[in-house]
């Protein structure tokens, strides 16, 4: 599998003609080649396996420099204030909070897409300036949703000194930053989510309490009356506007 792979990179790099030619030679005198024309662009097998490592780690990064993670936690504490584990389905939450986040994120993408890879796909900059352009718009976005006070707990715990600007802050540095201030902002989101919910289970253990039914399980009434509350109330429309306007 692995010599077909890479027989299949060599016979694509091939046909579109950027492979530079490699000398062999002696085991002392071994020569290899990966530059483009004139050495400066790399070859376009490189420029393949740079891709499909980008596309793996495209996970990772993801959730590391959107708000994926927000909004995907907040739909998971949703469904279990709600008491149904399994409605929506994962493959639901997934989706939406995928979309919600390319929403969010419209502004920025367009504003690497400006930027970064439009000049890169006419080749007015080059790939490594392309790169360092396309990591503005986004530090922007994750810098406005990072407190200062994760950025120095992590400006510490790497024992570096103060930064002065922005600039100054490593994306090794922001992105945990990033993440953790992520988290804390979508427990926050489901505390309050899970408040009217859990007020409901409140008032109908102690009514069923009350009236001497203790062998009725509480989750059987408050349950149809937690998703008609969710419901009459338009929850969906709400959560969402809701998470929307937590980025802004």
């Amino acid at each position: 599998m692995a010599r077909r792979l890479a027989l299949a990179l060599v016979l694509a790099a091939g046909a579109a003609g950027a492979l530079a030619p490699a000398a062999l030679s002696a085991p002392g005198d071994l020569q290899v080649s990966v530059g483009g024309q004139g050495g400066i662009e790399p070859s376009t097998t490189i420029q393949i396996l740079v891709l499909l490592t980008v596309f793996t780690l495209l996970p990772s990064i993801l959730i590391m420099t959107t708000g994926f993670a927000r909004i995907l936690i907040v739909l998971g504490f949703l469904r279990s204030a709600l008491g149904t584990p399994q409605m929506p389905p994962n493959q639901i939450l997934v989706g939406l909070a995928l979309f919600l986040t390319l929403f969010v994120m419209s502004p920025t993408l367009e504003a690497v897409n400006e930027t970064a890879v439009q000049p890169y796909v006419k080749k007015q900059i080059s790939q490594s300036e392309a790169l360092d352009r396309a990591q503005g718009p986004v530090r922007e976005f994750m810098f406005a949703q990072t407190s200062e006070k994760d950025i120095a707990l992590f400006v510490d715990l790497a024992d570096m000194k103060r930064p002065q600007t922005r600039a100054d802050v490593p994306m090794q540095v922001l992105m945990p930053a990033f993440l953790i201030s992520e988290l804390k902002t979508a427990f926050e989101i489901g505390f309050l989510i899970y408040i009217p919910f859990l007020i409901i289970d409140m008032v109908v253990a102690s009514v069923l309490m009350g009236m001497g039914m203790v062998m009725l399980p509480p989750v059987m009434i408050s349950l149809p009356l937690k998703i008609l509350l969710f419901v009459l109330v338009d929850g969906w429309h709400l959560l969402t506007r809701s998470l929307v306007e937590s980025f802004r």
